[in-house]
């Protein structure tokens, strides 16, 4: 399966919408999106996981990764997220510190 990026941003938000498959061979695609999001204190990156329907560590790392570029430039993070994918935030304790929420696929 592929995987599908798309991003909006309005105003302070930037809206990401992230479907199909994150693993070992899609995480490079994804890792570059993300670096080429531009970063401004105060603002919101709001990814919907919601439709991810293959999550393994690498895309955690990702994730991870992501979490500390923003945390460095005081910028939040939201992660809507199906089930499943919720479970493994919550089983590695990254639904601890993260901001997620629960959102059915569409």
């Amino acid at each position: 399966m592929r995987l599908s990026i798309q991003c909006h941003e309005a105003e302070n938000i930037l809206k990401g919408f992230i479907e199909g498959e994150i693993d070992i061979h899609t995480a490079p695609i994804l890792i570059n999106e993300l670096e080429m999001i531009v970063l401004t204190e105060g603002m919101l990156i709001e990814l919907d996981l919601s439709n991810v329907t293959y999550m393994d560590s690498s895309g955690l790392g990702v994730i991870v990764a992501l979490y500390k570029r923003l945390i460095k430039e005081k910028v939040g993070l939201k992660l809507l997220l199906s089930k499943r994918i919720m479970r493994m935030f919550n089983i590695t304790g990254l639904g601890e510190f993260m901001n997620i929420e629960l959102r059915r696929a569409n």
